[in-house]
């Protein structure tokens, strides 16, 4: 499975490791996916979404 979010679109980011010296070598963030059960046209789904993508679901749902 790849590292993406179904949900925001959310993917790895990249950048550098800096060492002491400065030396830069290649890491990637990648995006803090769990999964998750979903209720999806009243049936229970599992969607591996990232954290923030269901915290703001659980937000939106508390204010209706």
């Amino acid at each position: 499975m790849s590292r993406f979010c179904p949900v925001t679109g959310k993917g790895p980011l990249s950048g550098n490791n800096r060492s002491h010296s400065l030396r830069a070598t290649r890491r990637r963030w990648n995006v803090n996916l769990h999964t998750y059960k979903v209720e999806i046209d009243g049936k229970l789904c599992k969607v591996r979404m990232s954290a923030r993508a269901y915290r703001t679901l659980n937000k939106s749902l508390k204010a209706n």
